[in-house]
């Protein structure tokens, strides 16, 4: 975090995602906020290849591109689910699991099918802000919520894995959860409650 935190109040700010899952959470995450959040889609920006070996790489690199291209300060999101049993995977491999087509439930299909035979079913998610400017500054956030893998999946909220995943304590999916529990306790919320400390304080 060379340079120490900026204040983003006020502003205007690149969601640096073609998920429109991702950028809808984000925005209401951002909702409370003074801030004017625009997606990256909107303004023709090409989504960079992700070829960091870690969350925090992935958002910087995207978050990097977005700010350079927009002059904008530009947060990217790199998130994923990480299981144990598997080494870790997919982990940052989250997205490309599902495919060109963005086709989650053969993803979730796919992880259940190497669980087989594995009685360890714990599982976690991880979260990776970046908020970059265009002079070059980032500052990069992780959050992370611990959980359990259920099957079949359960609810049709959220995006991605969500369905698949009971975060600790919870008997509800985040499939299941109404947005606001999610946003709650989720590792983009984590993540989201340490980058609100740092940058919108104002």
């Amino acid at each position: 975090m060379a340079g120490g935190t900026r204040d983003l109040t006020g502003g205007r700010l690149v969601i640096a995602s073609h998920n429109r899952g991702k950028v809808r959470e984000i925005a209401e995450l951002l909702a409370p906020h003074r801030v004017e959040v625009v997606a990256a889609a909107e303004l023709g920006l090409v989504e960079p290849e992700e070829t960091g070996t870690t969350f925090r790489a992935n958002a910087e690199l995207k978050a990097r591109a977005a700010a350079g291209a927009s002059g904008l300060p530009a947060l990217a999101d790199d998130s994923g689910l990480v299981v144990p049993a598997l080494g870790g995977a997919p982990g940052v491999q989250s997205a490309r699991w599902a495919g060109a087509n963005r086709d989650f439930r053969a993803a979730m299909e796919r992880v259940e099918r190497e669980l087989a035979g594995k009685p360890d079913r714990r599982a976690y998610f991880v979260c990776a802000l970046a908020l970059a400017w265009p002079d070059g500054h980032c500052e990069t956030f992780e959050g992370r919520v611990d959980g359990t893998l259920v099957w079949p999946p359960k609810g049709s909220r959220g995006f991605g894995y969500d369905p698949i995943f009971r975060p600790d304590g919870f008997a509800l999916t985040f499939g299941e959860m109404e947005p606001e529990q999610k946003h709650a306790i989720s590792h983009r919320a984590d993540a989201f409650r340490k980058f609100v400390a740092a940058c919108l304080a104002g």
